[in-house]
């Protein structure tokens, strides 16, 4: 809160407060009802100061607090919208499956179908009579036999023709009501992709008019470049008591010799630098900041590797950085990762180089997704760049 808004909220406590003090000393002849209305007054004037006071802190609301607020909910409907893509792509698939099974089925039904409405025919030609004159047609009792086994088999034929209709019939009613379900559970994942999609632009939106008003006002502007020195500080507080229990711990951190690793260390993510180590002056402002680390241009989703052996002690969200990995190489180094979406390790981890530690996201980023990526010494900020073997 500025020093003018206190000011202008404390006199108004200030007249308040006297103006309670008047009423405890004055003319003993006044009338109780009207102090009782003078005194409701006065508990209205306070609530409303406080009232003022509560807007005001509410109004200097720490921006990085808003920024993470936002990032969080941005996590949470890309997961979801993940989830719906997934569930569309197996109603997709088992659709896929179906289809070639239900034209099967529509062929064996037909072909049933065609074979009964032959016998039919052959059964309405002949009459009721027909078997019986068959029979009795003929010259001997061996043909008669003949023709009354010959009967026998048709009337079994028949029979099976009968049956198989009907379980023909059954499968592809089965088939029809998957299919119909695959068919609504695909429409109702587009809808919901839909939705999250509209979502993800409001959140988006809702980052940008963050941002476009720390561009507009110079005042929030620096509060802003303050509260990000201020999460560099705890990261670098929070590197430096992970290097002392690391120590007191005596644990053994597998890349032993990783001082030795300048200019052979893989690179974190397949893309190229596009914010370098060092000082940075805003070109609008001419402000000047220390970028401690370098950002990569790289897609999300994107595979983030480990560039070296070592031990995870960090892994989650972290103020200003939105969520980031921290490996123990030791020989008192740490790498940072950071603009996480997915996380694949926890604490206490072992990892080898180049195993995966989550993919690229834009938690903590204020230009889009991006890997922000730090190496720190003894807790101080090296340049990254030139421990890497390709020089990116």
């Amino acid at each position: 809160m500025g020093w003018r808004s206190l000011a202008s909220v404390g006199c108004g406590l200030v007249v308040v407060i006297a103006t309670i003090t008047t009423l405890a000393v004055g003319p003993p002849r006044a009338l109780a009802q009207d102090r009782a209305e003078e005194l409701e007054g006065l508990r209205d004037a306070i609530s409303h100061s406080r009232g003022r006071v509560g807007e005001h802190e509410a109004g200097e609301r720490a921006i990085l607090e808003k920024l993470e607020g936002v990032d969080r909910r941005l996590q949470t409907v890309v997961r979801q919208r993940g989830t719906a893509r997934k569930e569309i792509k197996v109603a997709r698939d088992r659709l896929a499956k179906i289809e070639p099974e239900l034209e099967t089925a529509r062929r064996a039904l037909g072909g049933t179908q065609g074979a009964l409405a032959k016998r039919a025919d052959a059964l309405y030609r002949g009459g009721e009579l027909g078997p019986v004159r068959v029979i009795f047609s003929s010259g001997s009792l061996p043909e008669l036999l003949n023709r009354a086994s010959g009967l026998r088999v048709l009337v079994r034929h028949d029979a099976m023709l009968v049956k198989r209709l009907g379980n023909e019939r059954d499968r592809l009613e089965t088939l029809e009501a998957e299919a119909s379900q695959a068919i609504h559970e695909r429409e109702a994942g587009r809808e919901k992709v839909s939705r999250l999609v509209i979502q993800l632009r409001s959140e988006r939106g809702t980052k940008g008019e963050i941002l476009d008003q720390l561009r507009k006002d110079r005042k929030s502007e620096r509060r802003f470049l303050l509260e990000l020195e201020q999460a560099a500080q705890a990261l670098e507080e929070t590197i430096r008591t992970l290097g002392v229990r690391s120590r007191d711990a005596q644990e053994n951190v597998a890349a032993s010799g990783f001082a030795a690793r300048q200019g052979s260390l893989s690179s974190p993510v397949e893309a190229d630098v596009k914010q370098h180590f060092g000082r940075v002056l805003d070109p609008e402002f001419q402000t000047a900041t220390f970028r401690s680390g370098i950002d990569f241009g790289a897609q999300a989703g994107a595979r983030v590797q480990s560039v070296g052996a070592g031990v995870v002690r960090f892994a989650g969200w972290f103020r200003g950085y939105g969520r980031i990995v921290i490996v123990d190489h030791g020989d008192a180094f740490h790498s940072i990762s950071g603009h996480l979406d997915e996380i694949f390790v926890a604490v206490g981890d072992p990892v080898d180089e180049g195993q995966a530690l989550g993919t690229v996201g834009e938690t903590g980023s204020l230009g889009g997704p991006s890997l922000y990526f730090e190496l720190r010494r003894t807790g101080e900020a090296i340049d990254p760049e030139v421990w890497f073997g390709d020089r990116r």
